[in-house]
């Protein structure tokens, strides 16, 4: 986003259109990250079931 697009955002709109746009930019930012954790949490949960599922007698 170029400086002129945000001044010009700022003159028609005010501040409100800078607060929509970081709050959404923060929200993303925050998605990224707890996308990040899940991923990480699903490989960890696959791992321990790995080795459950090795450990366990067979029929």
């Amino acid at each position: 986003m170029s400086g002129d697009l945000l001044l010009q955002l700022v003159a028609e709109h005010g501040p409100w259109a800078v607060m929509v746009f970081f709050l959404l930019w923060r929200d993303s930012e925050k998605d990224k990250a707890t996308r990040v954790i899940l991923d990480r949490n699903a490989l960890i949960l696959t791992e321990i079931s790995t080795v459950i599922r090795e450990r366990l007698p067979r029929s």
